[in-house]
């Protein structure tokens, strides 16, 4: 049985939300504070996925999104009553996977819940076997890609920049791997999303933006004027001319 923790300081909510993934066959696990969530989290055995609201007492769901991501790849579905573009984009750049605006239904909310734990599930055995997600690595590619100062190890799921490790969240090393196993091709938002996520993509350009964003600060030297993943400008990105 799949285990979800359910991270809400509204009994009503929690409850509401608890009750109806029971019935769909989740294990869920409650914390209603901040500080309950993290002791949960790592008090307990894995969870399959995280559903965290963002307005918590104690201690703040970013903080709590923070300590999960320190050393988990768990998938982290927000669900809050902030909707702006800010408060998406911070939960996003914290290495939020999805985020559900209050109120929403069940049914979207269940769809959201197994679409984020299938997804995981790709990533987890392409890391085993040669990458993640549903981009897989052709036989004929070498396993680790060399770009300038930038090593891609599709096996291990794994980065380096000049010899460092590059501290990538499933979502990033996804991106990347899409562009660094097809050099040459130039991949819209709406492709992006469609590959990464595999759901269909209804123009919600933020969540392309930010994950784009975070990976290259983390990958590029000067991320505003990225060589590694180029823009295109009206049309999407495509791998920069790296390959060595």
């Amino acid at each position: 049985m799949q285990r979800v923790l359910l991270i809400e300081d509204d009994e009503a909510i929690s409850e509401m939300v608890g009750s109806y993934l029971t019935k769909e066959g989740y294990e869920v696990v409650q914390a209603f504070d901040g500080e309950a969530a993290v002791s949960r989290f790592m008090g307990g055995p894995a969870y399959d996925l995280v559903l965290l609201d963002l307005m918590l007492p104690k201690r703040s769901g970013t903080d709590v999104l923070q300590v999960i991501r320190s050393g988990s790849l768990v998938p982290v579905l927000i669900m809050s009553a902030k909707d702006s573009d800010v408060d998406k984009a911070l939960g996003l750049g914290f290495g939020a996977d999805d985020y559900i605006t209050k109120p929403f239904s069940m049914i979207e909310l269940a769809a959201r819940v197994k679409a984020a734990i299938r997804r995981a599930g790709y990533a987890a055995a392409g890391s085993q076997a040669g990458g993640a997600g549903s981009v897989e690595a052709q036989p004929d590619k070498p396993k680790v890609i060399e770009l300038r100062g930038l090593a891609v190890d599709l096996d291990n799921f794994s980065a380096r920049k000049n010899g460092e490790e590059v501290k990538l969240t499933a979502k990033e090393f996804q991106i990347l791997k899409l562009f660094v196993s097809s050099p040459g091709r130039v991949f819209t938002k709406a492709q992006i999303y469609s590959l990464i996520w595999e759901e269909d993509y209804f123009g919600d350009e933020n969540v392309i933006n930010v994950h784009m964003r975070r990976l290259r600060e983390k990958i590029e030297d000067d991320p505003s004027h990225p060589v590694y993943i180029k823009t295109l400008w009206g049309i999407g990105y495509k791998l920069g001319d790296m390959l060595q």
